[in-house]
């Protein structure tokens, strides 16, 4: 809609967001809070984000006249995931500045192209392969061991991934991630997960948030706490690689970074995420800046806010599943437990896996405020689901 010129875009313009699921949903309650209009182009006329947006625009992701007409009525367009057409973000670009752009984006959506880039440009990756066949699985498995097949398009949460121990298994990998353009990596042996958060102006200004640590069970997201409780040296390393890429890619707006550290103690990327992430949502009451109101502050051209920390935070992501037992969530259980707060998403209809809303805590301490995000995960869980599983030690 607008031209800036590198002018900031202020509260009272209009921001637009690729997505109406729960970032896009939390995005935009930031947005308004800071005097921003918004909104959101999203397959789903109930999504998430409608009632804290004025207009949601009901389209496909691949859809070129919808994302015209959403950026018509924006000065800025953001996005929340990052399976975007190529025409789409094209489309959105002529009509108003899209961030991050249309070039990062496209190599962060395919597997296969982010993981070239990032050994291309001496990033530390593990070892992997290109599949485009059975055969090609095969050849990977013989070569490294042990492997995950990935879908170089599609899937999270687990999802579009197979594991694969031994190449007599190798076509039954390739046909459960869909007989598609895949990459192969070989299986790590894993310390810790954790993962580093990056905001950048388009201007080159760049903040880097404390390193979140991060547990996941069948390949979703259980907890993730912040700190991390990381050696010195290896959260340095992890935001001189997070900061690098952001830099490379010449990003504008949010990255973050998902990282490994090896039983032989190296810190690997595993995978790139150019918007919010799950890992850090507990910066929305333990660090200065939210992670939402930071993406708005640097797509908008404003001064980044500090992301240090103003409390050790945690959360526990609430899935589908709680829903669907015999008896329902404790919500006031959980809200008994110090600190403790809800927040779901606004989601209609639960299913299995299905991320309906998180608890986060607050504490002293990193272990102090997952103590509590998972006692207040205890609390509200019907008795008939699982406990998540609590840090060794």
């Amino acid at each position: 809609m607008t031209t800036h010129d590198g002018a900031p875009i202020l509260p009272g313009a209009t921001i637009g967001i690729l997505g109406g699921g729960q970032l896009g949903r939390m995005t935009a309650m930031a947005a308004r809070s800071m005097g921003y209009d918004v909104h959101v182009l999203d397959p789903d006329p109930d999504c998430s984000a409608k009632p804290v947006a004025s207009r949601v625009v009901t389209a496909r992701f691949d859809d070129p006249s919808a994302a015209i007409d959403l950026a018509k009525g924006c000065d800025v367009v953001t996005l929340e995931i990052e399976q975007i057409a190529p025409t789409v973000m094209e489309a959105v670009a002529q009509h108003a500045p899209l961030r991050p752009g249309a070039a990062p984006i496209w190599i962060i959506q395919d597997r296969v192209r982010q993981k070239d880039w990032l050994a291309e440009h001496a990033f530390p990756v593990g070892e992997f392969r290109h599949a485009e066949s059975a055969d090609d699985v095969k050849a990977a498995v013989q070569a490294l061991g042990a492997c995950i097949v990935k879908a170089a398009h599609g899937g999270y949460d687990g999802r579009g991934q197979a594991h694969v121990t031994q190449a007599a298994d190798a076509a039954k990998a390739w046909e459960a991630v869909g007989a598609r353009r895949s990459v192969v990596e070989q299986r790590l042996d894993l310390a810790l997960e954790f993962s580093v958060l990056v905001a950048r102006r388009a201007d080159g200004q760049m903040a880097v948030y404390p390193p979140a640590r991060n547990h996941h069970s069948s390949g979703v997201l259980a907890w993730s706490v912040l700190p991390a409780d990381v050696p010195k040296e290896v959260a340095r390393t992890g935001a001189e690689i997070a900061l690098g890429i952001a830099e490379g890619l010449e990003i504008v707006g949010l990255l973050a970074v998902e990282l490994f550290v090896t039983t032989d103690g190296r810190v690997l990327v595993n995978e790139l995420a150019p918007r919010p992430h799950n890992t850090y949502h507990a910066s929305e009451r333990a660090c200065a800046t939210s992670q939402f109101e930071q993406l708005v502050r640097a797509v908008c051209g404003l001064p980044l806010g500090a992301p240090t920390l103003v409390s050790a935070g945690a959360i526990a992501n609430l899935l589908g599943d709680l829903w669907l037992a015999d008896a329902p969530p404790d919500v006031a259980g959980a809200l008994d437990v110090a600190t403790a707060r809800v927040h779901l998403y606004g989601k209609r209809s639960a299913r299995e896996g299905r991320k309906m809303g998180h608890l986060s805590a607050i504490g002293q301490s990193g272990p102090e405020a997952l103590g509590r995000a998972l006692d207040a995960y205890d609390a509200f869980r019907p008795g008939a689901c699982p406990a998540i599983e609590r840090p060794r030690g």
